[in-house]
This record gives C-alpha cells, structure tokens and sequence, in this order.
C-alpha cells in the first residue's frame, strides 16, 4: 500500500484486521468519549428513496473524534433481502484532521454489523445479571449473528433461543448456532438478556414477556415510525440509549412509547450514574458515527501496521 494516497480496504480485509475482542473496548471509550461532550457528531441525515419497485434510505454520519475525523455513508433497503444481498451498504471516509488529507475508503457493511454487536456487548456488561444464562435473539440476519459472537464474550450462556418471523429463517440459524427456534413469546419469557434485530415496523416484543431484571439491547426500528418493542416493555424497563438527541428524533421506540430515557450508556461507563442492573433495562440502539470511526480507525492502524 502507499502512503502517499488513502486506503482503499474492501470487506474481506476488514474481516481480516478487526476483531471483536478489540472493538468492545473500543466502543466503550467511543461512548465515554460521545457522552462527555468530546466529539462534534450532528444528528444523522437521512434521504428517502423511492425509485421504481424499491425504496429505502441514504444516510449520512459524519463525526470529529478524538481519534479521527470521517463520515459514513449508509443505505438501507429492506427489500434487498428478496434479491439476496444485504439490505445494509456503507462506505467509510477517513480523513486526517490536522490536514484534511484523505486516509482511507473503507468498506463500512462489516464495521457496522460489528460495532452495532460490540456496543450491545458493552452494555450487556453493565446492565444484564452478571450470571445471565438464556439468551433470546429475536431475528436471524447478519446482526444477530454478530450478536451472538460479541455477547458470548461478556456472558457465559447455558442456553440461546431464536425467533424470526420467517420460521425457517430460524431453524436454520439455531441449527448454525446450537440454539432453538421457538415463538417470540417462548423465546422471551425467562431470558436474562434478548436482542430485537429484526426490520419490523410493529411491535414484536411483548412487556408482559419480560421477568424482573431482564435487559433488552433493541437494535431495530431505527425510524421514528418504527417499533420494536411495545409501550408495556418501554414503561416497564429502564431505558438507557447511546445518544439522548438522536432517540429523541429517530427512535419509534422511544418517541410513540413516551418512555422516559434514563442515562446515555457512555455516562454509565464513566461512572456518572448508576447501572441499575437489578431492574429490567432496555439499551436502545441506533447507532453514531462516533462507533464507525473509532472502528475504522482499528482498522486503519492494523492496515498501516501491516503494510510497514
């Protein structure tokens, strides 16, 4: 590679230079960092598209960090799923904030199923039952497969269950995993920690499913007209997000339950306020260009390590 022009690293070598183990920590600090007041990262800006027989969005993640200055260029088409190939794409641009020299152009599909996995890990330290033994995943994408990767390495799980609304979907991902397929309400009552990572725009998870003490990471809905979760679990549980501002525009979650959020997670990491892990919590997830560019910028160094 030379140094004298920016990276071009496409999925297979990121696949190569990140791992998960690095990325948690990572993530962590991204939050700390996010919740101190250290990074200048506008709400994400989102444009509708509907051409022809699809639709979907385009959305654009830029962010100054204390370890670097990039943007995120994100899609998502749902019904990519039909034509099998990923219904998220994106491209990361890394940029030296001293010169404005362009570093690299990463693909971003892989860091962001990672990062969104490894946030989810970093909150389940802090708000699931230290021995929390069943896991309910609730979907069977690409992102429930990295959840099951990050969250394995901060809970020792006895037993992992799995719901999508396409049963067979199911099977066959509990098949790869050595989990069950059973309904989402089966999947739910009595699990120490579930995950909805699923493009519903209703309602999957019920509140009356979830046992005292339970923590919910929701990954889905990402539109303030999307749910995952009903009014029951959002008034029942602790609500803790990774950004007030962006729940408060984007989460349906959020917005249509009129749950009070309780704390930023990465003012709970600095020890601002407590976790409250005895109580049923729900991290809800969205995602911040603040995660995409502290993981490309693992993957940035461990490219120019590797090429020296």
């Amino acid at each position: 590679m030379k140094t004298d022009q920016p990276f071009f690293l496409n999925e297979e070598q990121v696949r190569e230079y990140l791992r998960m183990t690095e990325l948690i920590p990572a993530m962590e600090k991204a939050l700390v960092d996010f919740s101190a007041g250290k990074v200048t990262q506008p709400v994400r800006s989102i444009i509708s598209v509907d051409v022809a027989a699809a639709t979907g969005f385009l959305g654009l993640m830029p962010a100054l960090t204390p370890d670097g200055l990039g943007l995120k260029a994100v899609t998502f088409y749902p019904s990519n799923a039909e034509r099998g190939i990923p219904t998220h794409m994106a491209t990361i641009f890394l940029v030296d904030p001293q010169t404005g020299t362009p570093l690299a152009i990463i693909d971003g599909r892989l860091i962001t199923e990672m990062r969104t996995a490894a946030v989810s890990a970093a909150a389940t330290k802090l708000l699931a039952s230290p021995d929390a033994k069943v896991l309910a995943i609730l979907g069977s994408g690409v992102q429930a497969r990295s959840h099951v990767e990050a969250l394995r390495l901060v809970r020792q799980f006895e037993e992992i269950r799995v719901w999508s609304p396409t049963f067979e979907h199911a099977k066959r991902f509990a098949n790869e995993i050595g989990a069950t397929a059973m309904s989402a309400e089966e999947a739910v009552r009595g699990a120490d920690v579930i995950v909805t990572v699923t493009s519903s725009k209703t309602p999957i998870l019920n509140g009356d499913w979830l046992k005292g003490g339970s923590h919910v990471n929701a990954i889905g809905a990402c539109r303030p007209d999307w749910r995952e979760l009903d009014d029951g679990a959002m008034q029942k549980a602790v609500v803790f997000v990774d950004s007030r501002e962006g729940a408060l525009r984007e989460s349906g979650d959020v917005m249509l339950s009129g749950a009070k959020i309780y704390a930023e997670l990465g003012e709970v990491l600095a020890g601002k306020v407590p976790a409250r892990a005895h109580e049923a919590t729900i991290f809800k997830s969205l995602g911040m260009a603040v995660e995409d560019i502290a993981a490309a910028m693992l993957v940035y160094r461990s490219a120019t390590s590797a090429s020296l």
